[in-house]
């Protein structure tokens, strides 16, 4: 057995009985009631679940509404905003890169991307009514490519000096493209130096532009051609196109009185998917996915890389990929990080079911997804909303899922 999971090529199988797995099917049924009291209380609209271990797909189920006002019921292979579920992807599509020798990941972004050559630390902001100016000084080293999959090159999400820059956050409708905005993203100061601090932001859309300057392709075009196409993951895309729009979950918020209501301001956070220019792709934020899609692709990490037929990464690489990337720091929750992922350890193992091994991360309208490679599993609950207060109804589902294992 991998440090990164199994080194056979498992293929998810259609819904198999749980027992051949070491799962318990009337233990899982206990996620049904869960979820399901989720769904009546209205703390959320509905939700789909996947879990498969060894390459058997032992729970898949629907739960409530696409749609609550049309009273559309949700269907397994609707299709979800992704949101942060688009960094892994982007991490891989790097990756790649580095596995063909375009760069180290010590290289200086900048060799790449100029502008981002002589970084500048910020040291005072100066916020009033008529401009936001700052002070800033030389930074002691270049942003890498590494300190960018590892969140600590010191560039945040939402930060006024990005806000006046009018550089998207997460998606967009305007007719932007990176070419445009990455540049401008380059000439404002980090908020510390690079390597020194955990700080999670925009990192990933700098790797999306990456990919498409080493590439020579735009990010949407190499995640077709080289990961969602050979995987097989024919419902993933930046924009929905026309004819499966209708499979999009409608985005929510949590309403006063704690029911959902659909969401709505800003109109974009729900609208970029389907509305809009349609040029902006995301690296860290931009997808569009359904639990099997996704699946396809945490199944082939799993796998050390491969998954039907195709090779995307070598073994080798996914095992750095999940080990700790970020030395003595920590990230918000006090866990480690790795190059795209959030990495469990003994102290989290130790306060939830699960394994030392475990790496994930999740979406900002609530989506989650862990790999376990110690136990050949992965899990995945999607629902869409944003924001919420029960966003340790995962963790519930987590609990769950591990209490099935009998073997």
């Amino acid at each position: 057995m991998a440090s990164t999971g199994t080194t056979l090529e498992r293929q998810l199988l259609a819904a198999s009985p749980a027992d051949q797995a070491g799962m318990l099917s009337r233990r899982l049924i206990y996620i049904d009631t869960l979820v399901q009291q989720y769904v009546d209380k209205q703390a959320i609209p509905g939700a789909v679940c996947l879990i498969a271990r060894k390459g058997k797909i032992v729970y898949h189920k629907a739960f409530g509404y696409r749609d609550v006002a049309s009273q559309t019921p949700m269907d397994k292979d609707d299709i979800f905003r992704i949101m942060s579920m688009s960094k892994a992807i982007t991490s891989v599509a790097v990756m790649m890169l580095y596995e063909e020798g375009r760069f180290l990941l010590d290289d200086p972004v900048s060799d790449f991307i100029p502008e981002f050559k002589n970084p500048k630390v910020l040291k005072r902001l100066i916020l009033n009514k008529r401009d936001t100016s700052f002070v800033a000084v030389p930074a002691k080293k270049e942003i890498t490519i590494r300190h960018l999959l590892t969140h600590t090159a010191g560039i945040p999400y939402l930060h006024p000096l990005q806000l006046k820059a009018r550089i998207p956050q997460f998606h967009s409708t305007q007719p932007l493209t990176l070419s445009q905005t990455i540049p401008k993203l380059a000439q404002l100061p980090l908020l510390h130096e690079p390597g020194e601090k955990f700080t999670y932001g925009l990192n990933t859309d700098v790797l999306g532009y990456l990919v498409e300057k080493v590439s020579g392709m735009s990010l949407a075009e190499f995640f077709s051609r080289r990961i969602f196409k050979p995987l097989g993951m024919d419902d993933t895309f930046f924009y929905v196109p026309q004819e499966k729009q209708n499979r999009l979950v409608t985005l929510y918020e949590e309403g006063k009185d704690g029911k959902v209501i659909p969401h709505t301001q800003p109109a974009a956070y729900a609208d970029y998917a389907t509305k809009g220019a349609q040029t902006y792709y995301s690296g860290g934020a931009g997808l569009c996915s359904t639990v099997v899609d996704y699946a396809k692709f945490m199944q082939m990490l799993l796998n050390g890389g491969r998954y039907n037929g195709a090779q995307i990464l070598s073994r080798k690489t996914i095992e750095i990929m999940v080990k700790n990337q970020i030395g003595e720091l920590t990230t918000w929750n006090g866990t480690k990080f790795g190059l795209g992922f959030e990495l469990s350890d003994a102290r989290q193992a130790a306060l939830m079911p699960g394994s030392e091994e475990i790496y994930r991360w999740g979406g900002m309208y609530f989506t989650d997804y862990w790999i376990d490679p110690k136990e050949e599993l992965i899990a995945l609950f999607f629902t869409q909303v944003w924001p919420s207060k029960h966003l340790f109804l995962s963790k519930r589902f987590q609990v769950l899922t591990y209490q099935a294992i009998v073997d």
